[in-house]
């Protein structure tokens, strides 16, 4: 399957996974012109891999998960996993499977706060709003990407797994203010498409299933691993 780069939105959005726009001559009109170089300032750095799981193509979202592992950032590194198992309900683990696991609440509240809500999947969901924030006790990452990649994270009480299965090959992404979820932001990352994948909560598997959605002129799934990811706020003009 062919890649085209655009994406922002965990950093997948809705219509394009990263971004808002689907064609390549919209990202040809919108480039900027590429430097060595970026002038900005680095809001983070780290991984960022997501699965959003549907239970028909034309359906809401019925299950989203999405995992950081920051390796820079204003409020240092830390590790955060969100689950939202109902996501348009105002309630909170164990009620339901809306939460979060962080082994850093400040990074998280950043991360909520500045991107993640501003990811098109995830605004205005009331099971954000509504998911308490867990301590994390345990983590692990296992499996390969042959046969199947896992990250698994363990907090009051809880246990969250993610899953991609049917990995497919790497491909570079780079994206601009225009086309980035949260339209403030350069955006540069390293993914690869999952087509099979899977989130539990206390290994209850999760509800829906992946789908294909527009991808730049193309399709892609809508469960990715996405590493070595950089946001960057760009320079103000002078």
């Amino acid at each position: 399957m062919d890649k085209n780069p655009g994406l922002c939105q965990n950093s997948l959005g809705e219509n394009n996974s990263l971004g808002e726009n689907d064609t390549m001559t919209q990202i040809q009109t919108t480039e900027r012109p590429r430097v060595a170089v970026n002038p900005g300032e680095v809001a983070w750095a780290g991984d960022n891999p997501g699965i959003y799981l549907k239970e028909k193509p034309d359906g809401d979202w019925t299950s989203l998960a999405v995992y950081f592992r920051v390796t820079l950032s204003p409020h240092g590194r830390g590790h955060a996993m969100v689950v939202l198992g109902e996501p348009d309900r105002a309630a909170g683990y164990p009620e339901a499977d809306n939460l979060c696991i962080t082994d850093n609440p400040e990074l998280f509240a950043y991360l909520k706060d500045d991107f993640l809500s501003h990811f098109p999947t995830f605004q205005n969901r009331a099971g954000l709003a509504a998911a308490p924030v867990l301590a994390m006790t345990h983590r692990e990452s296992k499996g390969d990407f042959s046969e199947g990649y896992h990250e698994i994270m363990h907090g009051g009480g809880a246990r969250l797994v993610m899953t991609w299965r049917d990995i497919g090959n790497p491909f570079a992404v780079e994206v601009g203010p225009d086309l980035c979820a949260t339209k403030r932001h350069d955006m540069y990352s390293l993914f690869l498409e999952a087509r099979g994948a899977g989130i539990t909560v206390d290994d209850r598997p999760l509800p829906g299933q992946v789908f294909d959605r527009p991808f730049f002129g193309s399709q892609i799934s809508t469960a990715f691993l996405a590493f070595s990811e950089t946001w960057v706020t760009p320079k103000e003009p002078a």
